[in-house]
């Protein structure tokens, strides 16, 4: 009794494993082969759960997703001979599991991104060696990523494999021509500068001699307007002395007179050499009825200055 449950117990596991190993089960995320001795069975791309022959068929998985592979940096040299470093990646996906199988085997993705590794650091060699630098490291570097996608993809299809996108994420100078890049660099940042330095002492001057040709044409003019207006002044102060000198001539030699002994009477200027007779004296003398020694002919009045620039007449 106890033999014969043994026996049922074996069997019913037996058939428990031989159930369980005949059934495998692809998410939304895989695609499956099932292979019998290396040969491919059959193929299960939709999710669910698929059957296959215990102990003589195995399944193989591999991911329907989107996959990146960062690509080892590399040199190339575009056409002006400035060698770069370039740092890329890819994102690619299984695209036919069949030929993806026969092309890599028993290597499955391992081998397939060493050998996508292989096809575009090619392509970008061949498409980035065929431009300058400055496309390499302008906005056009899209225009050329796009072209290192297609010609690559053209050969990844080989392996079933589809190659969605390229990218460049770096691309720097090696190391030995930083320093020569940075001195050519400088040099022509210092040149621009200068250039503009230069301009702006240019217009620099333009300005100055603008301002200095408008400061000359305002005190020209302010000049012009002084000398007129002194003109008239010195015209109206002969007018006035004239009209006062026809009034009374004798207090008007008077007043004359006593101008000039406080002009020449002076601290420190009192020597004086002259006849004793001379008119000059003639309100310093002793009194006579009449107020005065001898009667001098009145001076005439002060000629007229010749009139400045204006028009109006200046005095003396």
């Amino acid at each position: 009794m106890g033999r014969n449950a043994i026996i049922l117990t074996v069997i019913g596991a037996l058939v428990v494993t031989t159930a369980l190993s005949s059934v495998y089960i692809v998410d939304e995320r895989e695609k499956a082969l099932v292979l019998q001795f290396g040969q491919i069975v059959s193929v299960k791309e939709e999710p669910g759960i698929g059957f296959k022959l215990p102990f003589l068929q195995n399944v193989v998985k591999y991911d329907d997703r989107i996959l990146s592979r960062d690509i080892q940096p590399f040199e190339v040299t575009p056409l002006d001979d400035r060698r770069l470093i370039i740092d890329a990646f890819a994102r690619y996906r299984i695209s036919d599991v069949v030929r993806f199988r026969q092309a890599t085997g028993a290597g499955g993705v391992a081998f397939a991104e060493s050998r996508i590794d292989t096809i575009l650091s090619a392509q970008m060699r061949e498409v980035l060696g065929s431009v300058t630098s400055a496309d390499i490291l302008s906005a056009n570097r899209a225009v050329l990523t796009d072209r290192i996608r297609e010609r690559a993809r053209a050969e990844a299809n080989a392996l079933g494999v589809e190659i969605v996108d390229v990218r460049i994420k770096r691309s720097d100078l090696p190391e030995q021509n930083l320093d020569a890049t940075f001195a050519r660099m400088r040099a022509e940042r210092e040149r621009e500068a200068a250039d503009e330095i230069a301009r702006g002492n240019e217009a620099a001057q333009r300005v100055r001699a603008q301002a200095d040709r408008t400061v000359v044409e305002i005190v020209s003019d302010a000049r012009r307007q002084a000398e007129i207006t002194r003109g008239e002044a010195d015209a109206e102060r002969n007018r006035i002395f004239a009209e006062a000198f026809g009034k009374d001539p004798e207090f008007f030699e008077f007043y004359r007179s006593l101008a000039a002994y406080r002009a020449a009477l002076l601290a420190g200027n009192s020597t004086m050499v002259m006849a004793p007779d001379s008119e000059f004296f003639n309100y310093l003398r002793s009194a006579e009825p009449s107020g005065r020694a001898t009667t001098a002919s009145p001076p005439p009045p002060p000629p007229a200055a010749p009139a400045p620039e204006g028009g109006a007449p200046a005095s003396e």
